[in-house]
């Protein structure tokens, strides 16, 4: 989890990794780096979306979704047999399950406020790259529209359902209710197709320096860390459309 700076800042970004899109280019492109196991990444996504709404220009923004691990290590939970989300805060950070809940429930909290439901006593601690492949199969699938379902859809069962997101049968039933073909589904998830994108988003995401998520990057030119409020969103779509 990251802490979250008070405006937009400039910051040097690499190219993004996807193609822009079809002619006319958007005003602002925003790459955000996130995980679909981080509560912060959920909350940014949903302010962002608000902010894009807000904005008198939303159909001129173009939404992009980076691959990011927090924790490329976590082994695979496979039907919830893992670690709760809570009792691995808790062996992380120190103080138990007992001090890992009261860090939920804090996050909780916070996302309620904006709309989202979290039960992170429920949510399992699992490794997050399959669902990042998937996510990146629905981009090719259907753009950034079905991107956008896909990825609520893994937020959400992780968040709100208690599913385990690396369990291939939640994945494909998970990816089928996003609005992914069950079959092209199930053959990225048998073999490491689309691997190269989730490695190339996080070595790119090295390259110009971020360490935590989520990492929003409007028009290769500027950033901002953390899940920001509405306003600093909107703030920084402004900025972006200007010219540099």
């Amino acid at each position: 989890m990251s802490t979250s700076p008070a405006a937009p800042s400039t910051e040097p970004a690499a190219p993004a990794a996807y193609p822009v899109g079809s002619s006319p280019q958007p005003a602002v492109v925003v790459d955000v780096w996130a995980d679909v196991v981080c509560p912060w990444c959920y909350l940014a996504k949903r302010r962002l979306r608000l902010a894009i709404d807000a904005w008198d220009r939303p159909h001129e923004v173009l939404l992009r979704h980076r691959a990011f691990e927090l924790d490329p290590a976590a082994p695979v939970s496979r039907r919830g047999h893992g670690l709760t989300v809570a009792a691995y805060l808790g062996e992380k950070y120190g103080g138990g399950e007992e001090a890992g809940r009261a860090m939920s429930s804090r996050v909780a909290e916070i996302a309620a406020q904006d709309g989202l439901r979290m039960d992170l006593d429920a949510a399992v601690h699992a490794n997050s790259f399959d669902a990042h492949r998937l996510v990146a199969l629905a981009r090719e699938m259907g753009g950034p529209a079905l991107e956008d379902a896909a990825l609520e859809r893994m937020f959400s069962a992780h968040f709100a359902e208690g599913l385990a997101i690396d369990d291939h049968d939640v994945l494909l039933r998970c990816a089928a209710e996003a609005g992914l073909d069950e079959r092209r589904v199930a053959a990225v998830l048998a073999d490491d197709t689309y691997a190269e994108h989730v490695h190339a988003d996080e070595s790119e995401a090295r390259e110009i320096g971020v360490t935590g998520v989520p990492f929003a990057v409007a028009n290769n030119r500027l950033s901002v860390g953390g899940a920001q409020s509405v306003e600093v969103y909107l703030a920084l779509l402004r900025q972006a459309a200007r010219p540099a």
